[in-house]
C-alpha cells in the first residue's frame, strides 16, 4: 500500500507524482477489507484514495473531524447493500471517493444486487415502479405537449378510411353493395368497423384521450404562464457580453446613470415591453403573447373537440333518396336512415318540406383522354315549404341549404327507372321509380325490381341500366357515357317467393333468389330482355308485361342538425388566431445596464428571432443620441 501523510493524502516522490504502488487495484476494482482492519483504517484508506478530491476542498481534517467523517460512512453502509461508483482508468475520478463493498459491520467482502460482484461498476437496475407509480408515469407522458401531437397525428390518420370507404351514416346502399361485391373482406372491414369509422370505438378511444391529453397538458401550463405574466423581468445577467445582442458604449457626458436607465424605461415600454428598474439596470421582456397565442391554438382545440362530441349527442343526421317530382317531409319515417344523438328529442324536428323539382348534372364533352366524361357541375333545384311560405332554392355540393337551424347537403345523385308491371289480364301490379346504384365512372348502375303481388307468383328482376349504351372490343354492351345519350335496360326476370314475409329485413337493391327460379325464354334459356325508355317486353308462360316508361334522376340527402355550429366558428377563429400568434409573436428579453462611465445594452431571444441583434443596435443608437 502506498505511503500516506498524517492527513490522509498519498506521500509523493520528489518529481511531484505520487508514489507508485503495486498494490493498487486496477480501474473498476475495490480492495476488499479484512477482518483484521479496524472501521478506522478503512477510512483512513478511503481518505488516502481521494486525496485529490481532499486537496481540492481544503486543509487536512484533524482527529474529530475525522471520527466524524467514520461515523458517517459507516451510516452509509446499510446492511444487505452495496454501494459502488465507477472508476476512470487510471485511479479514481476526482470529487469521488471509491467505497468498498462491507456489510454493516464492514467485515469482509458482499456480494452486490443479482450477483454482481463487489465494487463492479455500471448502472444500478431500476427500482420497480409498481401499479401507483406507473399509473403516474403514465399520466405524465399522456399530459406532454409531445403525446398530444402524436394523438392528434392520429386522429387524422384514423379519419383516412372514412373518406376512402362508404360510410354507412351516409350512404347505407354504397356500403351494403361494397360488402356483396368484396365478399370476406367486406365482412372483415365492417367488423372492424371501417364502414362506421367516426363512431367506432377505436375512434372513440383516441378522441377520448386527446381530450384528456390536451386537459392535462394545458391547465398546468395555464397557470404557469400567468405566474410568468404577472412576475418581474429576471434581472440582469452578470455577464452582459455573451448575448447574441450586444452593444456598449460610453455615458453621454453630463448625464446621469439614473436619467440614462429612466430613458432606456420609457423607451422599452413604448416599445411594448415590460420592465423593472434596478439599481444599475433596467431588465425588460416582451413576446408573452406568443405563450399566450400557443395556449389560446390548444384551449380552442380542446373545445373544438368538446363542442364536436357536444353537436353529436344533442343534434342529429339523417338521409333520404330522393326522385325529381316528390316531396320530402322532416319526419322521423320519412327518413332512409336517421342516427339522432343521445339527449336528441325527436319530437322537436323542424317542420318543413322538400320537393325536388329537377336536378341537372354536366359532363365534360369536349376533353380528351381520362378527363373525357368527367362531371363538371351538379344542380338541385328544390322548393322549401315551412310556416306556410315556398322558397325556391339551389342545392350544389359542398354548398348546403340551411333551414330552421337545419342543413341540408347533397351527396350522391343517380337514375331512377321508371317501370310499369301488368298482369295476364292487363292490370298493373307494380308502377314508380326504382332507384339504381351507379358502379363507375360512366354511371353504370345495378338495381332490382321487386313485384309481390304479381299473382299466383311472385316476380323479381335483376337489371343493369346503361345511360349511355355502346359495345367494347369484346363485343359487350357497357356504358360509354354517363348522360342519358342512349339509355338501355337489361334484366334477367325470376318467378318464385321473395321472402318478404319471412320476417326478415331485405335491402332494396338486393334480390334474394333462394326460393326463386329463372323465367325461361322460348329457346329454353333464362330470359333476358333489353328495353329502352317506352318499350314493353311480354313474359311467357301467361306472366304479365313489363314497362319502361321514362327514366328519372335522383339525388342523395343528407340532413344535418347541429346546435353547436356557432360555437365552431367561433373557436376556429380562435384557433387560427392563436396559432398565428405562436409562429409570429418574437419572446425577447433586453437589459441595460450602466457601469463605471459604460453603457452596455443586451438581448436575448427565447426562441427563434432573427431580428434580436438589430434591436440591440436600434436601442444603443436611441441612448447614445
Amino acid at each position: 500500500m502506498a505511503e500516506h501523510d498524517h492527513a490522509g493524502r498519498p506521500a509523493h516522490d520528489d518529481a511531484g507524482g505520487p508514489v507508485p504502488s503495486r498494490e493498487r487495484p486496477a480501474a473498476g476494482e475495490q480492495r476488499p477489507t479484512t477482518q483484521e482492519e479496524q472501521p478506522e483504517q478503512v477510512a483512513k484508506r478511503r481518505n488516502g484514495a481521494a486525496a485529490g478530491s481532499e486537496a481540492a476542498e481544503g486543509p487536512a481534517t484533524s482527529g474529530s473531524a475525522k471520527a466524524g467523517s467514520q461515523a458517517k460512512a459507516g451510516s452509509r453502509a446499510q446492511p444487505g447493500r452495496t454501494k459502488a461508483r465507477a472508476a476512470t482508468p487510471g485511479g479514481t475520478k476526482a470529487g469521488q471517493e471509491p467505497e468498498a463493498a462491507t456489510t454493516g459491520s464492514g467485515r469482509g467482502p458482499s456480494a452486490g444486487k443479482a450477483g454482481r460482484p463487489a465494487g463492479a461498476s455500471g448502472p444500478a437496475a431500476p427500482a420497480n415502479l409498481g401499479v401507483l407509480g406507473m399509473a403516474r408515469w403514465a399520466w405524465r407522458q399522456l399530459t406532454t405537449m409531445r403525446a398530444a401531437l402524436i394523438l392528434l397525428l392520429i386522429l387524422a390518420l384514423a379519419a383516412i378510411p372514412g373518406s376512402l370507404l362508404p360510410q354507412r351514416i351516409q350512404d347505407p346502399g354504397r356500403v351494403t353493395t361494397y360488402i356483396q361485391d368484396n365478399g370476406q373482406l367486406g365482412q372483415v372491414l365492417d367488423r372492424l368497423q371501417l364502414f362506421d369509422v367516426y363512431s367506432s370505438f377505436w375512434f372513440s378511444a383516441v378522441y377520448i384521450l386527446l381530450m384528456i391529453s390536451l386537459v392535462g397538458c394545458v391547465v398546468p401550463r395555464s397557470a404557469q404562464h400567468w405566474k410568468a405574466m404577472r412576475a418581474k423581468p429576471p434581472k440582469a445577467p452578470r455577464r452582459l457580453g455573451r448575448m447574441p445582442g450586444y452593444q456598449e458604449f460610453a455615458l453621454p457626458e453630463g448625464q446621469a446613470p439614473q436619467a440614462l436607465l429612466l430613458q432606456a424605461q420609457k423607451r422599452l415600454k413604448r416599445a411594448g415591453y415590460r420592465t423593472a428598474l434596478a439599481e444599475d439596470h433596467v431588465a425588460a421582456e416582451r413576446g408573452y403573447l406568443r405563450e399566450t397565442g400557443n395556449l389560446v391554438f390548444h384551449i380552442s382545440l380542446l373545445a373544438l373537440v368538446i363542442t364536436m362530441a357536444a353537436g353529436s349527442l344533442f343534434g342529429y343526421s339523417g338521409q333520404r333518396v330522393l326522385v325529381e317530382g316528390d316531396t320530402f317531409t322532416n319526419s322521423l319515417v320519412s327518413y332512409d336512415s336517421f342516427e339522432p344523438g343521445s339527449y336528441y328529442d325527436s319530437d322537436r324536428m323542424p317542420d318543413f318540406r322538400l320537393k325536388l323539382d329537377s336536378f341537372d348534372a354536366t359532363f365534360d364533352t369536349q376533353a380528351q383522354g381520362s378527363q373525357f366524361g368527367q362531371p363538371r357541375s351538379f344542380l338541385a333545384k328544390v322548393t322549401e315549404t315551412s310556416n306556410g311560405a315556398s322558397t325556391q332554392h339551389e342545392l350544389r355540393v359542398n354548398e348546403p341549404i340551411r333551414i330552421n337551424g337545419t342543413r341540408v347537403y347533397l351527396t350522391g345523385n343517380g337514375y331512377a327507372p321508371v317501370v310499369t308491371t301488368r298482369n295476364a289480364k292487363g292490370q298493373v301490379t307494380f308502377s314508380g321509380p326504382v332507384v339504381f346504384l351507379p358502379e363507375d365512372g360512366n354511371y353504370t348502375s345495378r338495381g332490382v325490381i321487386k313485384v309481390p303481388d304479381a299473382g299466383k307468383e311472385q316476380l323479381g328482376f335483376g337489371a343493369v341500366l346503361l345511360p349511355t349504351a355502346g359495345l367494347n372490343k369484346d363485343n359487350e354492351l357497357i356504358s360509354t357515357f354517363a348522360g342519358l345519350e342512349r339509355p338501355y335496360l337489361v334484366m334477367t326476370a325470376y318467378k318464385g317467393n321473395l321472402g318478404l314475409d319471412s320476417g326478415q329485413a331485405q335491402s332494396v337493391y338486393d334480390l334474394d333468389t333462394s326460393e326463386m327460379e329463372p323465367i325461361a325464354g322460348a329457346d329454353g334459356q333464362p330470359l333476358r330482355l333489353e328495353m329502352s325508355p317506352g318499350k314493353t317486353a311480354q313474359l311467357p308462360d301467361g306472366l304479365g308485361s313489363i314497362t319502361l316508361d321514362r327514366i328519372d334522376k335522383y339525388v342523395s340527402l343528407d340532413v344535418r342538425h347541429d346546435p353547436t355550429q356557432g360555437f365552431m366558428l367561433v373557436f376556429s377563429v380562435l384557433l387560427v388566431a392563436g396559432l398565428g400568434l405562436s409562429l409570429f409573436v418574437p419572446r425577447r428579453r433586453m437589459w441595460v445596464r450602466v457601469k463605471d462611465g459604460r453603457v452596455k445594452v443586451a438581448a436575448l431571444a427565447r426562441g427563434e428571432d432573427p431580428r434580436v441583434q438589430a434591436a440591440a443596435a436600434d436601442l444603443a443608437v436611441d441612448l447614445r443620441d
